[in-house]
């Protein structure tokens, strides 16, 4: 009786974690992804492999922060990471705009999706502090 109780806590603090897949920024960061990777296809040459990539690049270490901050005990230093990440993200974005490689209209696709993924985060870290 002991060891299906002991099996039956290791359960339920199992399932208490989301998938990180399941959780809805983990989602609106892939959508990020895929966008970025799309929108970086139609760069000049000049920039396709030099600020795309670094776009790419980003957007990819993304994703492997919600990964590590949703395994990690100590979410905040992997919230922080994803932070720091996506600021570069916005300006590499601001930047395609002020040298006319990216859309304003894609921009601003871009703009609302980041909007959205900056509340969850900052709330999730905010949540762990």
């Amino acid at each position: 009786m002991n060891l299906f109780n002991n099996l039956s806590a290791k359960r339920s603090i199992f399932f208490a974690m989301a998938l990180y897949y399941e959780l809805q920024v983990f989602k609106d960061v892939y959508t990020l992804v895929q966008k970025v990777f799309l929108y970086t296809q139609e760069f000049p040459r000049e920039y396709k492999y030099t600020l795309g990539q670094d776009m790419k690049r980003d957007a990819i270490q993304l994703v492997r922060s919600i990964y590590r901050a949703n395994k990690a005990k100590d979410k905040v230093v992997y919230l922080e990471t994803f932070l720091d990440d996506f600021e570069l993200l916005k300006f590499e974005i601001r930047l395609c705009v002020d040298m006319k490689i990216l859309a304003i209209k894609k921009q601003a696709e871009l703009s609302g999706l980041m909007d959205s993924i900056g509340k969850q985060i900052t709330g999730w870290r905010n949540a762990n502090r």
